[in-house]
């Protein structure tokens, strides 16, 4: 690869790493073409970008970035590297999960995570990542919080306004 090439290379990367505020930092080191295709194909249908690049022009292209704010990912930069860019904070770890289980394997291996500028490190982490909630399900549940005090005075102002019209019937 020519310095050229991989200045390239480190210019694509940082565009990404700048466009998403998370991505996944995976070894697929073990896996097939196949399983890798099938892998790529997963994040495609999810809308998460998979790239695969060297170790060392990854590292270049954070630390131009910001070198002080990545720092926690470097020691997760060795063997082969697969990124997987996403807007949604969890999709990558599903994927990771349900490939996982699909292939009975222990592949892709989670190395790192950096999600809304919070650091995962280490495979152990993969199920916690499955369980952030995304920015539209705590909308979600905070408009639900806030429904559910205005649907019992409705309630009980219709239960009230009932008893009345049943009371003035009897009259």
């Amino acid at each position: 690869m020519t310095k050229d090439q991989k200045n390239e290379v480190i210019e694509v990367l940082k565009e990404k790493f700048s466009q998403y505020n998370n991505f996944y930092i995976t070894d697929t080191e073990a896996l097939s073409v196949a399983q890798v295709s099938t892998l790529r194909r997963s994040c495609f249908d999810k809308q998460v970008e998979m790239k695969v690049a060297k170790n060392t022009l990854i590292k270049k292209a954070l630390e131009s970035l910001d070198a002080e704010k990545y720092a926690g990912i470097f020691d997760s930069l060795h063997n082969v590297t697969a990124l997987m860019f996403s807007e949604n904070p969890k999709e990558p770890a599903l994927i990771i999960s349900s490939f996982r289980k699909k292939s009975n394997g222990e592949k892709p291996v989670l190395k790192a995570a950096f999600i809304n500028g919070d650091i995962y490190t280490g495979d152990n982490n993969l199920k916690t990542l499955t369980q952030i909630k995304t920015k539209n399900e705590l909308i979600g549940e905070v408009i639900g919080l806030l429904q559910s005090p205005a649907k019992r005075v409705l309630a009980g102002l219709l239960q009230h306004h009932e008893k009345q019209a049943e009371a003035v019937a009897a009259e």
